[in-house]
């Protein structure tokens, strides 16, 4: 049979793909192999990851569902996602080849059962902008998710999973599944920005009642059947535009706030250790340190891509932090080039995007005591 030149075009084609090394590609080892033995991710968390939850609560003024927020989200539209784009809890899924795992309260009622169902096996966001380890956040914001609410929130999926699967199977599934638990930042800003919780406890003490608490969700999740768990640390939020703005003259960040960050992390540390001794090693965790990350992003920003790592891409006034991401907020003009999106010190889509990248690195200098690649390759 003759052959056109289109077909020795493609057998050319083919060949030179079959010399190309997979390696001369960063990350193509992850989608072809070892990431994509994870089935399903399930986060929690606060507006860091929070996919939408808030917008279906009546009464919450800690929401994303206007512009400029979701400027670069797919035909712009505004989630209530606090960022111009996807954020870190969609991006870990892309990288695992799922479905970006859909809020949780996107998921009630009769019509939306058969989404549900489907959710429920390759995951579901139950994040919460405001949420807190303790539900005090949730008193002070006007309506929030505390993560007791969102692991009740699990339950539920979880019950559907296991209807839909079967016990046996559903128990494989879970044991494979990445659970993401982002949280932490708002309970910090409820300490320091509280005389009457400051008197009640010290910094020490505060943190360490943080890291009891999450220890028991994380212990609730345990025993539902998850076993792989990403836990992220509280990041440097006395550098976000917010904390910055306040010190007029030099612009430098709050090193009170962070010393409280670090405390905290320095507490759950601690905690993720005993908590695998007394499950006795059924849970694999690794530990992302997103303080250092952040640290080393600010102090050395060009090789990551950034040019502004003081700014809010969104906002007014000095450091475009003076007031929040508004619909009427002046905007940057190139969001990759911004480490934050608004005042809080959420990160822009490519700053999640780093930190992601970060996660999946086989460098362990952020995470401890396994990698993301090598948690989900046990």
């Amino acid at each position: 049979m003759p052959t056109n030149n289109n077909t020795h075009l493609l057998t050319i084609f083919i060949l030179f793909l079959g010399l190309l090394r997979f390696d001369s590609f960063p990350g193509l080892e992850a989608a072809t192999g070892k990431l994509a033995s994870v089935p399903g991710v399930y986060v929690f968390g606060d507006s860091l990851v929070d996919a939408g939850n808030n917008n279906y609560l009546p009464i919450s003024i800690s929401k994303a569902n206007y512009p400029h927020n979701g400027v670069d989200f797919p035909n712009s539209k505004p989630t209530g996602r606090f960022c111009n784009g996807k954020n870190a809890a969609d991006a870990i899924a892309e990288k695992f080849g799922l479905p970006l795992p859909p809020p949780y309260l996107s998921l009630r009622g009769l019509l939306k059962r058969e989404k549900r169902k489907s959710a429920a096996v390759t995951g579901v966001n139950f994040a919460s902008g405001g949420a807190g380890i303790f539900n005090s956040s949730d008193q002070k914001l006007g309506q929030a998710i505390p993560l007791s609410k969102q692991v009740n929130n699990w339950f539920s999926i979880h019950n559907d999973l296991t209807m839909q699967l079967g016990p046996s199977e559903a128990q494989a599934h879970l044991s494979k599944s990445l659970f993401t638990v982002v949280i932490g930042s708002n309970d910090l800003f409820d300490y320091f920005g509280s005389f009457k919780l400051r008197q009640q406890s010290n910094p020490q003490q505060y943190t360490q009642s943080m890291a009891d608490k999450l220890k028991e969700q994380l212990k609730r999740i345990h025993d539902s059947g998850a076993r792989r768990f990403l836990i992220v640390g509280v990041a440097k939020i006395g550098c976000t535009p917010g904390k910055r703005a306040k010190n007029s003259t030099i612009h430098e960040c709050d090193e009170n706030a962070n010393m409280w960050c670090s405390l905290y992390n320095d507490a759950l540390v601690k905690m993720l250790q005993q908590l695998k001794q007394e499950v006795q090693g059924s849970m694999t965790y690794t530990y992302f340190d997103n303080f250092k990350s952040l640290h080393d992003i600010i102090s050395n920003p060009t090789p990551y891509g950034f040019a502004d790592v003081t700014s809010a891409c969104c906002g007014n006034g000095e450091l475009n932090a003076d007031l929040p991401c508004l619909p009427l907020a002046k905007l940057c003009s190139d969001r990759s080039k911004y480490l934050f999106w608004d005042r809080y010190g959420h990160p822009t889509e490519a700053a999640a995007r780093t930190i992601v990248d970060l996660m999946l690195s086989d460098n362990t200098h952020y995470s401890s005591p396994i990698t993301l690649t090598q948690l989900v390759s046990t």
